[in-house]
């Protein structure tokens, strides 16, 4: 039996360990992509091999978690967002051992790689909030968990840089798997699997060719300083990648259940999304960038500000903690004005930061003034991301949705290293043979932070707003259950509400909050247009519609004067029985 989803009033609630657990689990699989950022200046010593190889150890985690995070994403909607979750985070446990035990550069890469395999969690978890909790919980959940990407790099670097400057590195990804292995204890003791899935299987050549198009893509962004921009192995994986993405969206085009729905993606909502969601990456990793270096350069050079590296992390710990503390002040704001909103004060505000930072660059403190504001900016933004995703797709589609917002972020981040390294390399003074940044570099980096999240306001500016995304999406698809197998094939005929389809829709009619909608009439209509079938909503709010064949239909609903309203849904044919409660946000019910 084919299965998509499971009836939602047959949910379990979510328990109050949920939120903390799985923000917890967002934490530490971030935590990889800063864990090495206070020894990278010594890899090539530790490692014993150049500077250029040593890169490798970073990039290969870059990659992976680019590769990983849409294709974990998908496998949750199809088989289980906890079991995903419990996967990933059992990969980058063994990462971490890896990794731990080896100084050999090709092992430890693998070990790298395998870390960052663990970059599906954060869509994993936001999935199983919205499958999981009631909808007052919902909005700040989420925004814990999609902060915890910058919470978790934030509080990284002062632990990392306090554990490599006291014992051996190793020490490092030791810690990183007792935190892995804890976080999987806590996943199986409170977060309970989600009920939802998807319909179809898995895409496996759209997955391998997501996977060769990123790498081809991120792989020259990431190594281009080394190699030139303008050289011929740039240039080429450039070529290549535009070439595969392509060839990619053709075939995801044409697969009944493609690994991204290019269809939803195309839509205004998830568009603009994740052109603002690049920009924000831009924008956070800048800071990461400039503020360490800064604060460790010495007095000397006459604007370093001659910390150690574990005053330097502390400095800018502040960001990442912000960042988890705007979560509920997120919840308030977005609940008043919309997440679209709030995203674009999130903007505005990292654009005063980096803005204000141009001049504040002369004292430590003034370095934890800019990370309280860039945090509080970010927080807000990174926040409104999965709301204003979950908003556009279906409930089906969350993780897999998600998992492709998280990749836009993780490109922003690293077109943002490119870049930035690019800029302080290209602007340093040689002191010694060593370069050494300037103050005209980081400036110019801040400005590019300042650029690119202004553009990500502009972006922000085309999405839909609250009123006019209500209306297009009313009713909307809540959820679909475990399709009902039953004897004979349905008849085109109305089914009275109350009793038992063939083959065809059921469900029920709800408020926002929930409250069944009796005597709401809803109408079945074919793709030709055509009325297929009606009923009136029973008193309980439920509905039953028979279908004459496999396809996709209109189900309208008109109840308490408002409507009609209607929302898109598939048969897959067969006998069998497709739940879809119906929201009506503004109905009242009779």
């Amino acid at each position: 039996m084919t299965r998509t989803a499971t009836d939602p009033r047959t949910r379990r609630p979510g328990g109050s360990g949920i939120v903390p657990v799985l923000a917890f689990a967002g934490i530490v699989v971030a935590v990889m992509q800063t864990l090495l950022v206070p020894v990278i200046k010594d890899l090539p010593e530790l490692l014993g091999t150049s500077p250029s190889n040593a890169t490798w150890v970073m990039t290969s985690t870059l990659l992976a978690g680019a590769v990983a995070t849409p294709i974990m994403g998908r496998l949750g909607d199809l088989y289980g967002k906890r079991r995903m979750l419990i996967a990933s985070l059992a990969v980058m446990v063994v990462g971490s051992l890896i990794a731990g035990f080896t100084s050999e550069l090709l092992v430890m890469i693998v070990g790298r790689a395998l870390q960052g395999f663990a970059m599906g969690a954060i869509p994993l978890g936001i999935g199983l909030m919205r499958d999981g909790l009631p909808r007052e919980k919902l909005g700040s959940a989420m925004a814990l968990m999609s902060s915890s990407i910058g919470v978790g790099g934030g509080l990284a670097l002062p632990v990392a840089a306090l554990v490599a400057q006291h014992t051996d590195w190793h020490a490092l990804f030791f810690g990183s798997a007792g935190l892995g292995a804890l976080s999987i204890l806590l996943t199986l003791v409170f977060v309970p699997e989600s009920p939802m899935r998807a319909v179809g299987t898995f895409d496996v050549w759209g997955a391998l060719g997501l996977s060769a198009g990123l790498v081809l893509f991120l792989l020259p962004i990431t190594k281009g300083s080394d190699w030139g921009w303008t050289s011929g192995t740039t240039l080429g994986l450039f070529g290549a990648a535009a070439v595969v993405l392509l060839l990619w969206g053709l075939m995801e085009l044409r697969v009944k259940a493609p690994l991204v729905d290019l269809r939803t993606t195309a839509r205004p909502a998830v568009l603009f999304t994740n052109l603002a969601s690049i920009m924000v990456g831009v924008a956070f990793y800048a800071v990461s960038l400039v503020l360490p270096q800064l604060l460790q350069l010495p007095t000397s050079t006459g604007y370093g500000l001659g910390q150690s590296m574990v005053v330097a992390g502390l400095c800018v710990a502040p960001l990442g903690l912000t960042m988890m503390f705007t979560a509920p002040v997120y919840a308030r704001i977005s609940a008043k004005y919309g997440p679209k909103v709030t995203l674009m004060i999130g903007m505005l505000i990292i654009a005063v930061g980096y803005g204000a930072g141009l001049g504040l660059m002369s004292a430590a403190w003034q370095t934890i003034v800019i990370a309280v504001v860039l945090g509080a900016g970010i927080g807000l933004a990174y926040s409104s991301l999965p709301a204003l995703i979950i908003g556009a797709v279906p409930a089906s589609e969350t993780g897999a949705a998600n998992g492709l917002n998280t990749l836009m972020r993780s490109i922003g981040t690293s077109v943002s290293s490119a870049v930035i390294g690019m800029v302080l390399a290209n602007t340093a003074n040689q002191v010694g043979g060593v370069a050494v940044p300037t103050m005209h570099g980081f400036r110019v980096s801040f400005m590019i932070a300042t650029g690119a999240v202004l553009l990500g306001l502009v972006f922000a500016a085309f999405l839909p707003g609250r009123r006019a995304a209500a209306n297009a999406e009313k009713p909307h698809l809540v959820a679909s259950s475990e399709d009902v197998e039953y004897g004979e094939a349905a008849s085109p005929e109305l089914v009275p509400a109350g009793q038992t389809a063939q083959a065809g829709f059921r469900g029920r009619v709800l408020t926002a909050d929930g409250v069944p909608v009796a005597r709401a009439k809803v109408t079945l209509i074919d793709r030709r247009g055509r009325q297929a079938g009606a009923t009136l909503s029973a008193e309980g709010g439920d509905y039953v519609l028979a279908v004459p064949s496999e396809g996709a239909y209109v189900l309208a609903v008109t109840a308490g004067g408002h409507g009609p309203l209607a929302s898109g849904a598939s048969h897959p044919g067969g006998v069998r029985v497709v739940e879809v409660d119906l929201a009506l946000p503004s109905v009242v019910p009779a």
